[in-house]
């Protein structure tokens, strides 16, 4: 790697005198991953997660680059709100932030945004994540006004499966673009494929908890295991599994969504929804796919990810970012009182995980390496 682009690629390559060199034998060196699907909480939230301490949990989990969502305070509606956002990712970040704009002003499911504006800015997909757009005639007009501006749409699906159909039925009248966050069942899954072959252009994603965990966890663990979509059945987690296989699903996307220890602590219906994800997703993955070829591993986490959000990643190409993540498969235990993120909160916690990340880089600065490269 030379001036942040990868230089070079082969088998005894010459090191120049100033060129640091990692050394990391039995492991893998993938394009930079990309989790798509992260909450920062900054603006408005900052007693949960900061763009800095969210950022330093995304390298420690090996992600070179993060969508964030737009459900803070203000919203992410509006282009001085993103520029001021992107302002603070400049001083703070250690990795790339790509910001999803929101669909409706203040997310209040009523206006649709000025999409070419938000796009000019630099948002990257739109969503009005952690609130469904319940009124179908807005969605419809909102598709329309953003048909052909680059950017998905970013379906938040409850009722998972009547929304799905929904939004599905309204991608294929305007031509938009849809991604569907978080799917969870199988019945959403149908919903995909039924819409495929009818040439919708759609797109999904899964996450860490979701193909791990049934709704049994909830009388385990109470309101630290609730989350938004609910956890299901064996029957939806093992559906989730062989969609990850057969290509149904297109990328992982961890659902980062941190909360203050006593936002948890609570009973499973007062509990806030979500936990922290980006410091176990690559480990959890393994654990749930442990067959799934390492390929297709990195696609999903990955080459699709920077497909579906129209951003530079997902190759190691000579002339590319030197955006790149080093993993190995090594056990690891997840401790969450290590994690970088505030938010604490896992229902990994105390768990035996096959994958580790050993380094991640970013623009060719190593920012985030372990103590045992080598090992």
């Amino acid at each position: 790697m030379r001036d942040g682009r990868i230089a070079e690629i082969g088998a005894h390559l010459k090191a120049a005198a100033d060129e640091d060199v990692l050394d990391v034998p039995n492991a893998i060196v993938a394009p930079g991953f990309i989790d798509m699907h992260v909450h920062l909480r900054q603006p408005g939230y900052s007693q949960k997660e900061t763009i800095e301490s969210g950022t330093q949990a995304a390298v420690r989990g090996g992600f070179t680059a993060v969508a964030c969502m737009p459900n803070t305070n203000p919203a992410l509606d509006d282009p001085s709100v993103i520029n001021a956002l992107m302002q603070r990712v400049a001083r703070e970040a250690t990795c790339r932030v790509h910001p999803i704009a929101a669909m409706t002003l203040g997310r209040e499911g009523f206006t649709p945004c000025d999409f070419a504006s938000l796009a000019k800015v630099g948002a990257v997909a739109f969503s009005d994540d952690g609130d469904t757009v319940e009124n179908a005639a807005v969605m419809r007009e909102a598709a329309l006004l953003a048909r052909d501006i680059a950017g998905a749409f970013i379906s938040h699906c409850e009722p998972e499966e009547s929304i799905v159909a929904r939004d599905l039925q309204i991608a294929g009248q305007s031509g938009k673009t849809w991604h569907v966050a978080h799917v969870s069942t199988a019945a959403a899954l149908e919903l995909i494929r039924q819409a495929r072959s009818r040439e919708v252009e759609v797109t999904c994603e899964v996450t860490p908890h979701h193909l791990h965990f049934t709704r049994d966890l909830l009388g385990e663990l109470g309101g630290a295991a609730r989350v938004n979509p609910p956890l299901r059945s064996e029957d939806d987690v093992a559906a989730l599994r062989r969609a990850v296989r057969d290509g149904t699903i297109d990328a992982f996307a961890s659902d980062h969504a941190p909360h203050t220890a006593e936002e948890k602590d609570r009973s499973v219906c007062d509990a806030a929804p979500g936990f922290s994800g980006l410091e176990v997703a690559v480990g959890a993955y393994a654990a749930a796919l442990p067959d799934l070829p390492l390929t297709r591993f990195v696609e999903m986490l990955s080459t699709n990810p920077a497909r579906i959000l129209g951003i530079r990643g997902g190759s190691l190409a000579t002339g590319e970012l030197a955006d790149i993540t080093i993993f190995a498969d090594r056990e690891w235990t997840v401790d969450p009182t290590r994690f970088a993120s505030m938010g604490k909160c896992t229902p990994f916690a105390g768990r035996r995980l096959p994958r580790k990340v050993l380094a991640t880089i970013v623009e060719g600065l190593a920012q985030y390496r372990t103590d045992d490269l080598a090992a």
